[in-house]
């Protein structure tokens, strides 16, 4: 299956439209993709962190507000989810979230205020793992978002960096031994 923009189709011979093969048909065209919604519900809402000035709002730099916005211009075609070999092929929609929502996911990470962790999700239930970084999503996508360079490839360096990095595990257990003392300290 290919998947084609309409503005580069040659008007002179005939097309084929299928309908969505990562998802069950339901008739003709028609797929079920109610396990994108169920799936959506189960991710971590956003948590923003309190406000830091006085008037209840929140200061934050332009730079981070701009990495996120690319993610929000998905219109959920779900096309991503569709070439995506792991579930179009492998049908692994029980270990394997898919493109969407890993930019779902990307735009709730990398947003300056959130304050929620999804990494250990990212690692085992949403199995970022699975993806291969063919950037079939990335090509098809009409809203142009960079999903594999953009978002998919920073969660999995936050997962290698909690989960598998040997550097990232000394630093941590050093880190909270300073804070325990420091909290011994207080008490």
């Amino acid at each position: 299956m290919c998947m084609t923009r309409m503005s580069e189709l040659p008007s002179e011979k005939p097309v084929t439209i299928e309908p969505i093969k990562a998802f069950p048909v339901i008739k003709d065209l028609v797929t079920n993709v109610s396990w994108n919604f169920q799936l959506k519900k189960k991710i971590k809402p956003f948590k923003p962190r309190p406000p830091d000035a006085p008037d209840g709002t929140w200061r934050m730099q332009q730079k981070d507000i701009d990495r996120v916005q690319e993610f929000r211009k998905c219109i959920e075609c779900f096309l991503c989810q569709d070439v995506c070999h792991v579930l179009r092929d492998h049908q692994m929609h029980d270990k394997f979230i898919g493109p969407r929502f890993l930019i779902h996911v990307a735009a709730l990470e990398m947003h300056p205020l959130d304050t929620e962790d999804r990494i250990e999700e990212l690692r085992d239930a949403y199995g970022i793992g699975y993806c291969n970084i063919t950037k079939c999503c990335t090509k098809v996508c009409p809203e142009s978002i960079e999903i594999t360079d953009n978002g998919i490839i920073p969660l999995k360096e936050r997962v290698v960096d909690q989960y598998y990095d040997p550097l990232g595990w000394l630093w941590g257990r050093l880190k909270k031994k300073s804070e325990q003392r420091i909290e011994n300290r207080k008490g």
